[in-house]
């Protein structure tokens, strides 16, 4: 993906329509992914992140509104995705429908590319608006999430490839209650659920500063572990 080009990925079954959007969209400052249909845009999901969808309703074997509740009922990288439907269907009741699937914004067709691209604007300025700071502070400890960094008053802190993973899946995450299951399944790579205890008892140590007591990196009882960071 292009360096600050927002990656939106593109699911129509539509070969021509789905061209002149790609073309439009990349002329207008968009990296686009084209998928010709839901099982396609799934394979895309499983490569890259992205930062909004455009999904078509009417497509063949799964439409884009059960597309869009896998989305929303997914891994936890993609729950929180823009969607941004396209459909011939323009009654209210469908965009009720629509919406209550999973969609944040709802755009008939025929339409204008100038109307798409301003609904992509807002959509992506609020989603921007929501998102938290890319560095957390934790006392003496400022976490990068960028840069996957972790530092005391300016000097590194080590992590294990396992180490840095998980505090990358809690920082996205921060402020939410994630299970093992959840952590595991997020996770890039084999981990299993019953060694994440002691992953959590190490990256304790690290970051805060009496790891028996712990302010930012809590156990929640019955769900799991909660990062909750100063800023």
């Amino acid at each position: 993906m292009t360096m600050n080009k927002p990656h939106i990925l593109l699911v129509d079954d539509d070969e021509r329509l789905r061209d002149l959007l790609r073309k439009f969209l990349v002329d207008n400052g968009f990296f686009v992914s084209t998928a010709r249909e839901a099982s396609h845009a799934r394979e895309l999901m499983n490569i890259f992140i992205f930062d909004l969808m455009i999904l078509d309703v009417m497509m063949p074997e799964e439409d884009g509104l059960s597309l869009a509740e896998f989305i929303r009922n997914g891994p936890m990288r993609l729950k929180d995705t823009p969607i941004l439907v396209l459909t011939a269907m323009g009654e209210t009741e469908d965009r009720i429908n629509g919406l209550s699937r999973g969609a944040d914004d709802y755009l008939s067709k025929p339409f204008d590319p100038r109307e798409l691209l301003l609904r992509l604007q807002a959509i992506m300025r609020r989603s921007q608006g929501s998102n938290p700071a890319s560095t957390l502070s934790l006392g003496q400890v400022n976490y990068d999430l960028q840069l996957n960094r972790l530092d005391r008053q300016g000097s590194p802190i080590s992590l294990t490839t396992v180490e840095s993973k998980l505090l990358k899946i809690f920082a996205r995450h921060r402020g939410k209650a994630l299970s093992r299951d959840d952590l595991a399944a997020e996770y890039d790579g084999d981990l299993n659920p019953r060694t994440i205890d002691v992953q959590i008892t190490r990256l304790r140590k690290k970051i805060e500063e009496d790891s028996k007591i712990p302010r930012y990196l809590q156990t929640v009882r019955g769900k799991g572990y909660i990062l909750i960071p100063d800023a």
